[in-house]
């Protein structure tokens, strides 16, 4: 899976590759496996929301994560 996180307020907020979570500079934030955010740790903490597309939409609830 490819493609670009939005904040509930629609700001990009992070980048999506294969299984990977990216900051828009190029750090790397998370590991994704299917919609499940986890640290690098391996602890899950949280989930993206089931939409097609590549652009993903969070809900602030998971706002936190991408500050």
């Amino acid at each position: 899976m490819n493609g670009n996180i939005f904040n509930s307020k629609g700001i990009h907020v992070a980048v999506i590759v294969g299984r990977e979570i990216f900051a828009p500079n190029g750090t790397k934030l998370y590991d994704l496996k299917g919609i499940n955010i986890y640290r690098l740790s391996g602890e899950l903490i949280g989930h993206l929301n089931e939409a097609s597309g590549s652009d993903k939409r969070l809900d602030k609830a998971t706002d936190r994560l991408f500050t």
